[in-house]
């Protein structure tokens, strides 16, 4: 039994990558409800001087409850790529191939999805997990209460920022502690989201669940960013001009090293002539106090 249900499982998948695309009636290709796709793992936003930057979606939290009493220790054992360990976490823990990504399964019905990068792709993989347990032995409920919880998606608005002063001019919405985090904390009200900012101008975008969240908090925080555009920024120096560089320090400190081993090996007071010379004399006077010493 175990080795049919996984084998209609894979059947499944199989089927389902083997048509990633569908024709719609007007020629153009449309994104299949049954195979993974990238589709809006990247969001382009439009920025200030008719170019654009990228928002590129790293991960995506979803919930979905299936509306049926779970056995979790029958679904690990008759399902492949699980793992349950009920002292350590009271949920199996699922993984898929296509799309890529993690489940975990309570014994509620609950579901938790993680590790897509496209709503289209947490879906699928909510509808993969809800047909693997159908065919284990339970009968999830017509309608499964789908959500995004959070998405998170990272952008590069090229050209480093000075965090002080943005954490200066704006303390209500942001924290900047750089003994604690190197990055600068922004906190939107509307929509509320989350922005890392780091001094590199690498941004982090946290805590929205919707695409459209993501894009709006961007637009909303671009023009703090570009405020406090660090303008004079050293450029990094060359591999030919540091390699001149090197060989210029390393030449200094031979010569440095030539002229202090000079002045060791002279003639004078520190020399080595200058210490016999003191020597003798020393011989001399102990010489005549001991002559004297006899007279007496």
């Amino acid at each position: 039994a175990k080795t049919q249900t996984t084998a209609m499982a894979d059947n499944a998948a199989s089927a389902a990558a083997a048509q990633p695309q569908s024709q719609s009636q007007d020629g153009q290709q449309s994104l299949s409800q049954f195979a993974p796709n990238l589709a809006g793992s990247v969001l382009e936003v439009p920025d200030m001087f008719g170019g654009s930057l990228l928002i590129r979606l790293q991960n995506m939290s979803a919930t979905a409850d299936l509306g049926v009493r779970l056995d979790l220790k029958q679904i690990a054992l008759r399902c492949r790529n699980t793992e349950f360990n009920p002292r350590r976490f009271a949920a199996v823990i699922m993984r898929l191939r296509e799309p890529r990504a993690t489940a975990l399964v309570f014994a509620s019905g609950k579901l938790v999805i993680t590790g897509t990068k496209s709503s289209h792709n947490s879906s699928l993989a909510t509808k993969k997990i809800a047909y693997i347990l159908e065919r284990v032995g339970f009968q999830p409920s017509s309608y499964i209460n789908f959500k995004v919880q959070n998405i998170v998606g990272t952008v590069d608005v090229g050209y480093p920022i000075r965090l002080e002063g943005v954490a200066f001019a704006h303390p209500t919405f942001s924290s900047y502690e750089p003994e604690l985090f190197p990055g600068l904390i922004y906190r939107l009200v509307q929509p509320r989201v989350v922005l890392l900012v780091f001094v590199s101008g690498k941004v982090v975008i946290t805590g929205a669940k919707t695409e459209e969240q993501l894009v709006e908090g961007l637009k909303k925080v671009y023009p703090v960013l570009l405020e406090f555009r660090k303008a004079n920024v050293a450029s990094l120096p060359t591999m030919e001009e540091a390699a001149s560089a090197a060989a210029a320090a390393s030449a200094s400190a031979k010569n440095a090293a030539a002229s202090s081993s000079g002045r060791g090996r002279g003639k004078g007071k520190r020399g080595g002539k200058g210490k016999a010379i003191r020597t003798r004399r020393g011989k001399d006077l102990n010489n005549a106090a001991q002559n004297s010493s006899l007279d007496v």
